[in-house]
């Protein structure tokens, strides 16, 4: 009889890490991140966790490198202690596709020398609606120049979608699109970062798979007209189908994030926890069920995971969760 962790790869072949801001019970906060001492930031308001991990990022930049030990839990610590030291109680969780030891090394690019780096970065700002906020456009524009500037991630491989009026809205379809383009452009080998800045939420679970009653959300733009993103969602649009060997960090910066993938193994920051376990409230059976429909899923968004490529040029209340200090 196959394991767990058996059961787990067969149905989520690559490799998924994800770190989150805080618990799906927390919220998660702006602030000034000029007091995280970030090189050149783009401007003074931004996310907390964001801007958490930069800084330790930013300090041992021997990490992108890939010859340096820092492990797993050291960053996570630190992001923690960086948090602590501004006032924010926020704290940070890694979950995963894979069990890790937390006290190896971090990586978040892959070893494979001839894989492609591709990004999707989504900043939403919520321009003019209730509930703006002021830092998410930073966020992503500081994570873009990490990526370029240490990773040597290129721009003709990155998606940006932010509320602007400069680049591609993030609206439902186009963050779905946006999706599907680099679940089917990536290969074995390849590196793939997403970064999430905007408000999450948490609806009334719809098919029974959530313990706590609840599924956790991405806030699109137009979430008035099309609704949240669930967590469903994305395990079926981007955990789910994403090619074996292919290595794929998430950074989601929101409210209520730390299962938002349902990743079946977590490790939180909080001092308590030593190593990384599993997650009591993951369903194995909900995931079988969510790999039963999604070839059919990817074959309807092919279209338009085109053309987001092309035109990129490569009454629900949100939380009032997000406060500027």
């Amino acid at each position: 009889m196959p394991s767990f962790a058996e059961k787990v790869a067969s149905q989520i072949p690559s490799e998924v890490r994800m770190i989150s801001g805080c618990h799906d019970a927390q919220t998660s906060a702006d602030a000034n991140i000029t007091s995280f001492q970030l090189p050149n930031p783009a401007g003074r308001a931004g996310g907390a966790c964001t801007a958490a991990l930069l800084q330790v990022l930013y300090d041992r930049p021997s990490i992108a490198a890939g010859n340096d030990n820092t492990s797993w839990v050291e960053v996570l610590r630190r992001m923690r202690e960086n948090l602590d030291e501004q006032g924010f109680e926020q704290v940070p969780q890694l979950s995963s596709s894979r069990i890790i030891d937390v006290n190896e090394r971090m990586t978040i690019v892959n070893d494979n020398p001839s894989g492609v780096k591709r990004a999707v970065l989504v900043g939403i700002n919520y321009v003019g609606q209730q509930g703006e906020l002021s830092g998410c456009h930073n966020d992503v524009k500081n994570i873009s120049s990490y990526l370029q500037q240490v990773q040597g991630f290129r721009p003709q491989n990155m998606i940006t979608l932010m509320d602007d009026g400069v680049h591609d809205n993030p609206t439902y379809d186009r963050i779905l699109q946006a999706f599907q383009w680099v679940v089917n452009e990536s290969q074995a080998g390849d590196t793939v970062w997403i970064h999430y800045s905007g408000h999450g939420g948490r609806v009334e679970d719809d098919n029974g798979d959530e313990d706590d009653g609840y599924d956790e959300t991405l806030i699109p733009v137009d979430f008035q007209r099309k609704g949240q993103i669930r967590d469903d969602d994305l395990l079926r649009y981007l955990v789910k189908p994403m090619r074996e060997a292919v290595l794929m960090t998430c950074l989601m910066d929101c409210c209520h994030s730390g299962t938002v993938l349902d990743l079946p193994y977590r490790f939180i920051a909080d001092g308590d926890h030593y190593q990384m376990e599993r997650n009591d409230d993951f369903d194995m059976d909900h995931l079988i069920e969510v790999a039963k429909i999604a070839a059919t899923v990817a074959a309807s968004l092919g279209g338009m995971a085109q053309s987001v490529i092309q035109s990129s040029g490569l009454v629900e209340e949100i939380d009032e969760c997000c406060v500027i200090l």
